[in-house]
């Protein structure tokens, strides 16, 4: 049974590593969901007490990236709470529409075009777009590694240690 579990746990964290380039794909649940089926198919012995809290660990850490580095990286490039909603909003139907060329697209110009309205400085309504834009870009690479560390702390820590 346990490799039937196994197998199941591996599907998970290599569609977790997948999951965080594919829109709507909840790659950090993914990842963590993994490592708590096969600790839950193990009898809650594998992996060990330090593996399993260092694992869930970057599993929290991913979920906060998925979740909210966009909408600091927006925050950061000046845009307010309102704008940065909005654009999440747009940027997700688009994408939904259109792809990921869809959600990078909505997201700039609905920042643009929001920061531009509310304060009419093209400087700083570009800054804000761009800012938003490559933090979603770093969001997804910074997800990505995270997973695909998961994945290889897991294995190590199952199939090694």
């Amino acid at each position: 049974m346990v490799d039937v579990i196994a197998a199941l746990a591996i599907a998970l964290l290599v569609g977790g590593v997948a999951g965080t380039v594919v829109p709507l794909v909840p790659g950090g649940l993914l990842s963590v969901s993994g490592v708590l089926l096969y600790w839950w198919g193990s009898g809650f012995t594998e992996p060990g007490p330090i593996s399993l809290f260092v694992l869930l660990s970057l599993g929290a850490l991913t979920l906060f990236v998925e979740f909210f580095a966009g909408s600091i990286a927006a925050r950061a490039g000046g845009a307010s709470w309102t704008t940065t909603g909005a654009a999440a909003v747009v940027g997700i139907a688009l994408m939904l529409l259109t792809g990921p060329i869809g959600l990078l697209v909505g997201l700039f110009g609905t920042v643009f075009v929001l920061e531009f309205v509310r304060g009419g400085d093209v400087d700083h309504s570009t800054r804000s777009a761009f800012y938003a834009t490559v933090g979603i870009l770093a969001s997804t690479a910074a997800q990505v590694l995270l997973t695909a560390s998961i994945l290889l702390g897991f294995l190590v820590a199952v199939f090694v240690f």
